[in-house]
């Protein structure tokens, strides 16, 4: 992934683990990571081995934060609310239950 791909994917992620719906520019870790961004920018004339573990270091954290996010949704979703019924069960994974005709 190129280093401005990881960084838009990171603020998005950043922005879907936001509990307040202000600007993401005025989190704390938004700035930080933007500014990590600016001090290992380069030019196509620079060799920067900082920059590409910089690249390594934001897919690392745009792994830990889109996985977060999809174990706490599976969490809410699974999650047990105390006793389902046989048929909330069977829709849970899939099954139909039989249907007895009167």
């Amino acid at each position: 992934m190129a280093g401005t791909k990881v960084l838009r994917s990171l603020l998005h992620e950043l922005r879907l683990a936001s509990q307040s719906p202000g600007k993401i520019r005025d989190s704390l870790a938004a700035r930080y990571i933007l500014a990590q961004y600016k001090k290992y920018e380069t030019t196509d004339q620079q060799l920067c081995k900082a920059r590409d573990e910089a690249i390594f270091l934001g897919q690392t954290y745009l792994t830990y934060l889109s996985s977060l996010r999809k174990y706490n949704e599976l969490y809410k979703e699974y999650h047990g609310s105390g006793e389902r019924t046989v048929k909330e069960t069977a829709d849970l994974v899939g099954f139909k239950l039989p249907t007895d005709p009167k």
